[in-house]
């Protein structure tokens, strides 16, 4: 009977194994097939040699990259606007996660979920040709709404010191709804009887929440927190909310007049890659980014295992 239950649970494995099985071939061929290229970063890569007939040149393109004149400045834009968008998309999901929890009508508060997660599900290609329309300095809304109260026009996406803000609050706008869905989720879980006995000691709202809810949601802000360092190089934000890179989103609000403060890593990246054709200096460029971003990640995974208990596997 043993042994009738093993091969039945054997044979149920190997079902499973099979279904996964286009799933990993797709990620061999376009998560690790592509790390061949890597080798672009010690070559003088010429896409007439190819891998194999390129020059080899050691270290020289990670030489060049560090004396680039602009380098540290971009650099600085990417830990900026990350840093910003990653604290704002803890701070902001948990603020609005806290005050849905106060209502008591599902229906609306199922309607006012599905309202502000929406922009998540919008591609950056279609929100950029809606906020250079509301942002436009002469017949933008907020522009309109400025002058109405005699506040001169602001240039956000063409004003280098206004742009790195522009990027964080329009970052914020998209995703901050779809980020608290975590948080919501946390708060669900947390035991009435806590509330019941602070109600017994005579704890209002505001008490009940710095002395009930907060601790409760204390460990999942830290761990999103610290699986979100792996993101901090790509100008993205939280893992729980824009996880992704930052990259899609300025590339398609910049222009050259805010370079100086609005260029991040994979911007740059894609102008020396694609744009001139220096495929060794990207590539050499993308890999310090990976590897200090696999350290990043690796540690917050293993602050989130030690401390929070959490694993992959």
């Amino acid at each position: 009977m043993r042994k009738e239950n093993r091969n039945l649970k054997q044979a149920n494995s190997r079902t499973y194994h099979l279904m996964l099985l286009p799933a990993v071939i797709l990620v061999i061929i376009f998560n690790y097939g592509p790390m061949a290229g890597l080798v672009m970063a010690f070559q003088d890569f010429s896409p007439r040699k190819g891998f194999l007939g390129s020059d080899f040149v050691g270290l020289e393109n990670f030489r060049y990259i560090f004396s680039l004149p602009n380098l540290w400045q971009v650099v600085g834009n990417t830990l900026l606007i990350s840093v910003f968008k990653i604290l704002g998309n803890i701070v902001f999901p948990v603020l609005i996660a806290l005050m849905l929890n106060e209502v008591g009508r599902s229906g609306f508060r199922k309607s006012v979920q599905t309202i502000i997660n929406f922009p998540h599900f919008l591609s950056w290609v279609i929100l950029s040709g809606l906020f250079i329309d509301i942002l436009s300095p002469s017949e933008g809304i907020v522009n309109k709404a400025l002058g109405a109260l005699g506040i001169d026009p602001v240039y956000f996406l063409g004003d280098k010191a206004w742009f790195p803000y522009t990027m964080i609050i329009t970052d914020l706008w998209k995703e901050v709804g779809y980020g608290s869905i975590v948080y919501l989720a946390t708060l669900t879980a947390i035991d009435p009887t806590l509330y019941e006995a602070a109600q017994i000691d005579g704890a209002g709202r505001i008490r009940q929440t710095l002395s009930v809810t907060m601790p409760a949601l204390m460990p999942t802000i830290l761990l999103m927190f610290m699986l979100s360092l792996g993101s901090i190089l790509n100008a993205g934000g939280t893992l729980s909310a824009s996880g992704s890179s930052g990259f899609e989103q300025i590339y398609n609000l910049y222009s050259p007049q805010v370079y100086e403060t609005g260029d991040i890593l994979e911007t740059l990246v894609f102008r020396l890659g694609l744009e001139n054709g220096q495929y060794s200096i990207a590539t050499a460029i993308g890999m310090v980014k990976s590897i200090i971003a696999m350290a990043l990640m690796s540690f917050g995974y293993w602050v989130a295992k030690k401390r929070f208990n959490y694993q992959i596997l």
